[in-house]
């Protein structure tokens, strides 16, 4: 669970993208969000961390994100490279900097992290320690759709 450098010609940078490279990073690899969906999940993450290029060291190329109350129950959330950049190492540098922050700033005993897994990231998380819960444990999930008025 030691974090660990980038590949030469990228950084590893503490905190969160703007909203503008997070929803590109979202339309990129995952399902689209909006402007009030991006700025609402940045301000209320419990730690981030994203990757950049050295020669652009404010534009997010690939990017993770915990949700938590800080004690001991967190969830990780919006890991995600761009397609261009994929298969180079950075969705495990990055996390294993987001589990290194679990470790070193959780409340004492023992610290629940949960992720929902599209297909190809299965291999990252089993290599990083995580495990497929069943059948002893049962993950859920519910969407909901929310309209403003």
């Amino acid at each position: 669970m030691t974090a660990k450098n980038p590949p030469a010609g990228y950084i590893l940078v503490e905190g969160y993208p703007s909203v503008e490279d997070y929803l590109h990073l979202r339309k990129s690899c995952l399902s689209p969000k909006n402007v009030q969906q991006a700025g609402a999940a940045l301000k209320g993450s419990w730690y981030g961390a994203y990757v950049a290029e050295e020669t652009a060291p404010t534009k997010a190329i690939a990017m993770g994100r915990l949700v938590g109350d800080g004690g001991w129950y967190f969830v990780l959330a919006d890991m995600m490279t761009l397609p261009e950049h994929q298969r180079k190492g950075l969705g495990d540098v990055i996390l294993k900097k987001l589990l290194a922050r679990v470790k070193s700033h959780a409340a004492e005993g023992k610290a629940h992290v949960l992720l929902s897994a599209d297909p190809p990231g299965v291999k990252l998380y089993q290599n990083n320690g995580f495990r497929i819960m069943g059948p002893q444990e049962t993950g859920m999930g519910l969407f909901i759709d929310v309209e403003q008025e």
